[in-house]
């Protein structure tokens, strides 16, 4: 097979950021093939009420006009019931949660969920999804690290969707074997995204290689071998967290997590997919199976994506900001840079 022709892709989880760096990485998410996405609100400020949400949203319309955002708010202690049903009235899709201090801009995070449960009752009764980045913080005195902070969050989950089981939720980027197991064993309502870098990713990519490095980090051998074999389910579907940090950011003695995939979507996917036989999956997992688990509708556009199979090396840069463009500027590194990728595309219609 030389030729793959599938619609349009869905990225259940991504960061657009602001800014000179949101111009650049907008526009990008239709030329990697994807048309529809939900979007991050880890922003500074952070994305709090319906307000932000609708104000962001009009700036990411304004740079790529084809695209379906769907708009997410940050979990915080201002949130209301009164709020979240303000917000699903105004069409955002569901709400972010992050445990406090374990990513970008997560210091306003949360560390304890029984004080949200008014609001996941609002959002249930609304049909909002409730995003959890599935970690705990490190604590030494606990035996808690990067390594097992996700299997150690994986019972907050259970006991959330065991208080609220008609509440969608979804386990972001999950890494671990423990955390397929565990999103297996429930409810229908209870879904997960798996990263590109995930399928590709151990422990031995990241230590020492900063543009490989995540929160959460990629974990073992055979909790990669577990995200290859579950992502032809559709509880588990695409999810990019493509999270671009400006090169010098990465690059620093305290390097950002975050890894960006967002304009090569698909190609990386095929490349990776191929690579251990799964390649009849991508479909399934990046077109079909986000969709259906966030219902969506009236989506804007939906076009059709030719790939072919061609050897050639992913950029080594993208640029963002310079002249004409208020703000900062710089260079952000992808995912494999400069590395031989199986697929390219060819068309987008």
């Amino acid at each position: 097979m030389d030729t793959i022709t599938l619609p349009t892709a869905a990225d259940m989880h991504i960061h657009l950021r602001q800014g000179s760096l949101m111009t650049m990485v907008t526009p990008a998410v239709a030329e990697g093939g994807v048309s529809i996405c939900y979007v991050m609100p880890n922003l500074q400020p952070t994305i709090s009420n319906t307000e932000m949400a609708v104000a962001y949203k009009a700036e990411l319309e304004a740079l790529s006009p084809k695209v379906t955002f769907l708009m997410s708010l940050y979990l915080n202690p201002a949130l209301t019931p009164d709020e979240i049903r303000k917000a699903a009235k105004a069409g955002v899709r569901g709400v972010k949660s992050y445990p406090r201090g374990v990513t970008t801009n997560s210091e306003s995070g949360i560390e304890s969920y029984d004080i949200y449960y008014p609001v996941f009752q609002a959002m249930e009764e609304e049909g909002m999804v409730l995003n959890l980045h599935g970690e705990i913080p490190s604590d030494p005195d606990k035996n808690v690290c990067v390594m097992n902070a996700e299997e150690k969050f994986l019972s907050h989950l259970k006991d959330i969707h065991l208080a609220f089981p008609k509440l969608k939720i979804i386990l972001e980027h999950a890494t671990t074997e423990a955390a397929v197991k565990m999103v297996k064993s429930l409810g229908d309502t209870v879904g997960c995204t798996i990263t590109v870098h995930h399928l590709q990713l151990i422990v031995d990519d990241w230590a020492g290689k900063c543009h490989n490095f995540c929160k959460p980090v990629a974990k073992y051998p055979s909790d990669r071998a577990a995200l290859r074999n579950v992502i032809k389910e559709g509880k588990f579907f695409l999810g990019t967290d493509s999270a671009p940090h400006p090169s010098h950011r990465k690059e620093g003695p305290d390097s950002c997590a975050g890894v960006f995939t967002t304009p090569l979507v698909l190609p990386y996917l095929a490349t990776i997919l191929e690579s251990f036989g799964a390649l009849d999956r991508l479909r399934g997992f990046a077109c079909d199976f986000g969709r259906a688990f966030y219902e969506v509708k009236n989506e804007k556009w939906v076009g059709e994506v030719k790939l072919v199979r061609e050897e050639w090396n992913a950029p080594q840069k993208y640029s963002f900001g310079g002249e004409g463009i208020v703000g900062e500027k710089g260079d952000v590194v992808p995912f494999m840079a400069g590395k031989p990728l199986g697929w390219k595309i060819a068309s987008i219609n």
